[in-house]
């Protein structure tokens, strides 16, 4: 699918306007799907021989002893679970721990994790969150475990992100384990209620799809009161197992067409991810029941007062996609089958 560019915008201020102009003129394309337009299909990406994985075990074979003495740990290190809105995972950036030519591995390990779709927005919203500093500044990564070994991963982290890179290598968990992605568009710690530019607010807009569907007692079921969950690092995705009790209104009560919608949605909040990691997560995500799951909008959290919440949830006993939409965007998402 080629890519639509990114269309003009009608901003809160000149600054931002000048921002964004220079964003998009070295962001090049952006899927419209990211500015609040329904995501596109997902589609396979080109056959190519050169992955995430390949890279990262080559990025890992090029490092000198000082480096590996930096990056390097064990697979069964409690840091490679981690999962933060905003840290370097060695507390030094790839820029002060690679060489060039090293640098530019990791972007395109971070590249090949998305759908190419999507790659260009992902980019940005990293470049846009790295308060000036870039992606080289702004990222950082280690490795663990040894390529070829049967367990080896690589984790890149910084402001608004935590990925993965696995190979499959952890049975029954997808995206190689939780991880968090964020955008705060603009210069304004408070977004408004459009969440104009930020490349993530398009999914907020399909889960409002799905309850729009909903009939009104469904409705009634599906929004919370009170706050939505406290974010607590690794904590914030910690699954519970549990069938019942979940917040929101079970999707058992949900019709066949309903259900198919959800489908749909979980599709579209995949979109952003390379076809590999998506086609996995749906695997899981139906192997633990689609009945399983628990929907929830929460009521304080419509900035606007619009009719689209801007925080939410979609829980089973082994998956959490948490958005956290007020005041700019955070989403926490753990799936993973009953084994793990």
């Amino acid at each position: 699918m080629t890519p639509i560019p990114l269309l003009p915008e009608v901003s809160r201020s000149a600054t931002v306007i000048d921002r964004r102009r220079f964003l998009s003129s070295t962001a090049a394309a952006i899927p419209l799907a990211l500015l609040g337009q329904a995501a596109p299909p997902l589609s396979a990406a080109p056959a190519s021989g050169v992955t995430s994985e390949t890279l990262a075990a080559q990025l890992h074979g090029s490092l000198d002893e000082a480096q590996r003495r930096l990056l390097c740990r064990e697979f069964d290190d409690p840091l490679r679970q981690k999962v933060d809105n905003n840290w370097m995972i060695t507390g030094r950036s790839i820029r002060e721990t690679l060489r060039p030519d090293q640098q530019d591995l990791v972007r395109q390990i971070f590249r090949k994790l998305h759908h190419p779709d999507h790659a260009e927005a992902m980019m940005r919203q990293m470049i846009e969150d790295s308060e000036g500093k870039g992606f080289e500044g702004g990222t950082s990564v280690a490795l663990f475990g040894q390529p070829k070994s049967g367990a080896f991963e690589l984790v890149l982290t910084g402001r608004h992100c935590t990925r993965r890179c696995d190979g499959d290598i952890v049975a029954g968990t997808a995206l190689g384990g939780p991880i968090f992605y964020g955008h705060q568009s603009g210069p304004n710690d408070e977004e408004p209620a459009d969440h104009l530019g930020n490349v993530f607010w398009y999914q907020a807009r399909r889960v409002n799809k799905l309850f729009q569907a909903l009939d009104g007692r469904q409705r009634q079921a599906a929004l919370v009161e009170g706050r939505s969950r406290p974010e607590r690092a690794t904590e914030t995705v910690r699954l519970s197992g549990r069938l019942e009790g979940l917040a929101g209104l079970p999707c058992s009560e949900l019709s066949a067409d309903q259900k198919g919608l959800m489908r749909q949605v979980l599709r579209d909040l995949l979109a952003p991810f390379r076809q590999v990691d998506a086609d996995e997560s749906m695997r899981l995500v139906e192997a633990q029941g689609l009945g399983n799951l628990n929907f929830a909008d929460f009521r304080a959290h419509d900035l606007g007062k619009d009719g689209i919440w801007d925080v939410w949830q979609i829980e089973g006993p082994h998956m959490l996609w948490y958005f956290r939409g007020d005041p700019y965007v955070h989403c926490w998402v753990h799936i993973r089958d009953g084994k793990a």
